[in-house]
């Protein structure tokens, strides 16, 4: 696996959150997209990421907390929005792990950072900020059904 160690910028989002299993459908990208695409926000321009807030190892499948979110340009008017919560997500330093497969198995990706990777790098995961998934495609669009999702594990040195 290549990893890259990258920084990100601070950047503001819109995102809609959802609590419940993250093996369920999952609703609020659908609605999330629907705003973003009448707002004009959607790629190559702004980016769909995917946050995870809880580990499922450790809480509850039913109180795991997920956020479906689109990045904002400068000078967004985020005035009318009531269905939409905004907020800005920390810059730093991540850790990259590019993953292309079916969507059931990102965890294994989360498995292979935090179990493998982590351990034998010089960095450790830094627990203030949240892991991001930059959303590249749509596995509904993808012939063999597989999403393409760029995993953010942000990371400081040991």
């Amino acid at each position: 696996m290549n990893i890259l160690i990258k920084n990100l910028p601070e950047t503001e989002i819109a995102y809609i959150r959802r609590t419940g299993s993250y093996f369920e459908p999952q609703e609020h990208w659908g609605k999330l997209i629907h705003w973003a695409i009448s707002n004009e926000l959607y790629p190559p321009q702004q980016s769909f990421i995917g946050i995870s807030l809880d580990n499922p190892e450790q809480v509850e499948s039913q109180d795991c907390r997920h956020d479906a979110c689109v990045t904002l340009p400068d000078g967004f008017n985020k005035e009318n929005h009531a269905d939409i919560k905004f907020r800005k997500l920390e810059g730093g330093q991540y850790a990259l792990y590019s993953f292309y497969e079916k969507p059931e198995r990102l965890h294994s990706a989360y498995q292979y950072m935090f179990g493998e990777w982590l351990p034998s790098s010089g960095y450790e995961a830094d627990y203030q900020r949240h892991n991001l998934e930059f959303n590249l495609n749509n596995p509904s669009e993808d012939p063999e059904g597989k999403c393409r999702v760029d995993l953010f594990i942000p990371v400081k040195k040991r």
